[in-house]
């Protein structure tokens, strides 16, 4: 397929190639794309005919950056409509002051204005149409009168909106009323469809078009404005709701893909002075969020010299990991300092000045040898072609010694210019045949970087290169290049979140392998020791039962040191500690305290927005309650609910004690759980109490493994009684109003049903099964050891059953004195009614996410209260003061029973 040099690039303008099927799928390896072709009845090159095979592009595109400015115009609006909403008096304001300026203008300037704004703001998108259909971009157009149709959609949504639901406040922002009556429109029929097409159609990119049609714009509006038609307002959400139907267009249908085509980059090429023969392709790792803006790489062959390396890179490939870049930029401190949105001159320019730094800095990198822009929106990159593998693409035997040294000196090179690659992952370092190190791929460093910034790129190589050689073979080679003292210093930032997102990824992958090798060996320890445990119960039944007793006991106690023993053999440490146990080998005084590198994590932002979520509701519950229902409550019953409140700490400590067969503090264990009252308010319940738990065990001398099992034997026998307490409660809840049937409520048998109904699917599905039993198993071998030595010693189970017993009691009567303060001693419900509504309520609050369960736990309790049939204007003020005693009176005693047990060493 042939088109002359200068032509306009064509998404779709290729043909199949010999590995890329049908479909335009890639080739494994490099790709042939295209090639000059030759000149009708010559044997010579023919330059002005260029034919071009390579993959098809997609013919539309769905960019980031219309997304973005479509959510950037919707919040806009919203703006606009809160501050027509609630600055009524603002509003006014503006509109007399604009009045009082614009009445001064002459009568014939304001007549003339209008009569030519009205004439060209439809003859300049007209004329724009034209253009663009001459040089055969009817695509655009066509999305410009769609977006236009879609605008026009929406003014007379919003106009029918305004006039019949809106707020009278808004209407008197938007409107103004007219002489013969009536009032004028909130939204311009024609302005908000003339610039979602301007919008669509990209008149924004050319800015002699921009210009006219902007003047033309403001003309139009402040003749409107002068005239009385309009309002500030309604001018401004007019813009608003026509650039965002635009971009609203745009990315639902996508935009005309505009990426320069092979034909393109030859003419290019051209341009700058070289003499192309063929050009490929050369296929790279799959785009990633972090790799996808690197752009398109092709391998030019010249009539004469060495080949060339050429980079591409276009407006959709630069947008490519937009929202990852943007994320990483929010959440993280102040060491990305790379804007998430670039001009292509920027990315020119900056890959431009790196290559040169680097190569001044003595690095071994490729030498840039020229740059062009490929039309307005394309860029092009010219390198010298090197030979080389991706150390990635090499084995473990060609990475030898000197490789790995060679890492170093190429990064301490660019260090001593204070230059930061940012990328140092193994698809940015390439060898050459004769082992030689290649630097590539430095457009995304920087240039005068802060020691944070080379700490990380430190850091980032260590693992790259532990990854492929282990940790030992890394330290040893960068503390030999680098010296100790620099390798020491990355210790702070050895860390996940200061890799790359590749590094991230295979650092997970061999986490789960290693559990996953944990698991098969301690399932393999529990299955042996089972084996053994039946042929010594079948040697002891024949020698008698008291033989026969005190062999299952040895049995039980070898079978426990067998799986201690396995866990700890098939436990191995990961790529990150390994690396920091060989740094401090070498420099034991090196700090490791990992830096705070992270602003928010997404943990704390999911929380932040239930919290607020919740705060919404509670507070509007709150608000519904009269100031005389809280004066009028029974302080003895608020006195008694404070003391059952208290004494849950007690029934708690005897749930944790009861499944620790080791001597423990009972004193100490009733401190720690208060102090996990505070550790409720930083982190959800159901995961600050068993850490807290976990670590008071560990300094009370008991073995981490042991530890961990107690506590999970405690969660997992409170899990088995709190689903019996609920089913229990909630059949004799059912039952209570008939003493003759005794048939269960309604809500028991769905529950029954919906469990049933899981059971059935888990089983059904082979993934779900073996996951399930998977987990169930890898859990029962660690906590069924543990529960045997517990059931060994009666008065530690007795304590452990009755503590987790006495624990739910408390809650059910603190919560049931709460009711009671506000209904004047009186017993709305029965004592299994509160126990479902606590029992359920207390479930939701362990599984939201948000520190200690807020506004989960009030929003279940609550809306049980009611339907139960508690008064509205009773159950708000006993679920408050419930949460009260429960939850925040006990912080300020749980910080200071944290702080104590933390100088006693006991956390």
């Amino acid at each position: 397929m042939a088109s002359a040099a200068g032509a306009e690039p064509r998404p779709n303008a290729a043909l199949r190639t010999d590995g890329g099927g049908e479909n335009g799928g890639r080739a494994d390896g490099p790709v042939p794309v295209f090639s000059p072709g030759s000149g009708p009845g010559s044997g010579e090159p023919d330059n002005d005919r260029l034919s071009g095979d390579e993959p098809l592009l997609a013919a539309r595109v769905h960019r980031p950056s219309d997304l973005l400015r479509l959510l950037v115009g919707v919040l806009a609006i919203a703006v606009v409509i809160a501050i027509a909403a609630f600055a009524s008096g603002t509003t006014s304001g503006l509109e007399q002051d604009i009045s009082k300026g614009t009445g001064q203008a002459p009568d014939v300037f304001v007549k003339v204005a209008g009569l030519v704004s009205s004439i060209a703001v439809l003859l300049v998108p007209v004329a724009f149409a034209i253009e663009r259909l001459i040089k055969r971009d009817g695509l655009r157009i066509a999305d410009g009168v769609l977006a236009a149709v879609l605008a026009h959609g929406v003014t007379l949504a919003t106009d029918l909106w305004v006039a019949r639901v809106a707020p009278t406040a808004i209407q008197d922002a938007l409107t103004q009323p007219q002489s013969g009556g009536g009032l004028t429109d909130p939204v311009h029929g024609y302005l908000a469809p003339v610039i979602a097409y301007m919008s669509a159609v990209g008149m924004a990119r050319r800015p002699r078009w921009r210009f006219v049609l902007w003047v033309v714009l403001l003309l139009d509006a402040f003749t409107m404005l002068v005239a009385g038609y309009t309002t500030p307002l309604s001018i401004i959400l007019t813009i608003l709701i026509g650039w965002t139907v635009a971009y609203g267009t745009l990315y639902t249908v996508g935009a005309p893909n505009v990426r320069p085509t092979g034909q393109t980059l030859l003419a290019g090429l051209r341009h700058v002075g070289f003499r192309p023969v063929s050009a490929m392709r050369t296929e790279g790792l799959p785009e990633t969020a972090e790799q996808g803006d690197r752009g398109r790489r092709y391998l030019v062959t010249l009539e004469e010299g060495s080949p060339l390396d050429v980079t591409v890179v276009d407006r959709e490939q630069q947008a490519h990991g937009f929202f990852y870049r943007l994320w990483r930029r929010m959440t993280l401190r102040g060491f990305t300092t790379r804007r998430s949105i670039q001009s292509l001159r920027q990315t020119l320019e900056q890959e431009a000045l790196l290559a040169y730094a680097a190569i001044a800095a003595g690095a071994n990198a490729p030498k840039l040898i020229a740059t062009s822009e490929l039309g307005p929106d394309a860029v092009m990159l010219v390198y010298e072609h090197r030979e080389g593998r991706p150390l990635d693409a090499l084995t473990d035997e060609e990475i030898t010694d000197q490789v790995v040294r060679g890492c170093w000196e190429q990064v301490r090179a660019l260090q001593s210019r204070r230059i930061a690659h940012r990328r140092l992952t193994g698809d940015a370092l390439l060898v050459d045949r004769s082992g030689k190190l290649i630097i590539t791929d430095l457009r995304g460093g920087e240039i005068a970087a802060g020691d944070l910034v080379l700490r990380m790129d430190t850091a980032q190589l260590l693992t790259t290169l532990g990854l492929r050689v282990g940790a030992e073979r890394a330290v040893s080679a960068a503390v030999e290049v680098l010296g100790p003292d620099r390798v020491a210093d990355c210790l702070p930032l050895l860390q996940p979140i200061a890799l790359s997102r590749t590094t991230r990824a295979t650092l997970r992958k061999l986490a789960r392998e290693r559990s996953q090798r944990e698991r098969e060996a301690v399932l393999k320890a529990s299955e042996a020791a089972k084996e053994a445990r039946l042929d010594a119960s079948h040697a002891a039944g024949e020698a008698g039962s008291k033989a026969e007793r005190k062999a299952m006991r040895a049995e039980k106690q070898a079978e426990k040191r067998a799986l201690e023993d396995a866990l700890h053999e098939a436990r191995e440490e990961d790529l990150l500690a390994q690396i920091r146990r060989h740094v401090l080998l070498i420099r034991p005084q090196a700090p490791v305290q990992p830096v705070r590198l992270e602003r928010i994590r997404p943990r704390t932002l999911i929380s932040l927005i239930a919290g607020a979520i919740a705060a919404y509701f509670l507070l509007s519950q709150i608000a519904s309650i009269p100031l005389s229902t809280i004066r009028d409550a029974d302080w003895r019953w608020v006195t008694a609910a404070l003391i059952f409140s208290a004494l849950s700490y007690l029934a708690a400590a005897m749930a944790l004690l009861g499944f620790v067969p080791e001597r423990v503090s009972f004193l100490r264990t009733v401190v720690a759980q208060i102090a996990g009252s505070f550790v409720k308010i930083v982190a959800p319940a159901a995961v600050g109490g068993v850490a807290l738990n976990t670590r008071f065990l560990q300094r009370s001398g008991v073995r981490p493994g042991l530890a961990v099992s107690s506590v999970g034997a405690s969660q997992l026998f409170g899990l088995g009684a709190h689903i019996l307490l609920l089913l229990t409660f909630g059949y004799l809840t059912g039952t209570e109003r008939s003493q003759d049937d005794f048939t269960p409520s309604r809500t028991v048998i769905a529950g029954l049903l919906t469990i049933a109904v899981l059971v059935l699917v888990v089983t059904a599905i082979p993934a779900l099964r073996k996951f399930v039993s998977t987990r169930l198993r890898s859990l029962f071998a660690g906590v069924v050891p543990r529960m045997l030595d517990v059931l060994q010693r009666p008065v530690k189970l007795l304590t452990g059953i009755g503590g987790m017993l006495l624990l739910t009691s408390m809650f059910v009567l603190c919560l049931d004195a709460s009711v009671r303060a506000f209904t004047g001693g009186e017993q709305p419900l029965s004592y299994a009614s509160l126990a479902v509504v606590f029992l359920a309520g207390n479930a939701l609050g362990s599984a939201a996410p948000t520190p200690g369960g807020v506004g989960a736990v009030e929003g279940a309790l609550l809306a049980g209260l009611v339907l139960a049939g508690v008064p509205k204007e009773v159950a708000a003020p006993a679920v408050l003061l419930y949460r009260l005693l429960t939850l925040w009176l006990p912080v300020l005693p749980g910080w200071f029973s944290f702080n104590f047990l933390t100088r006693k060493g006991a956390l």
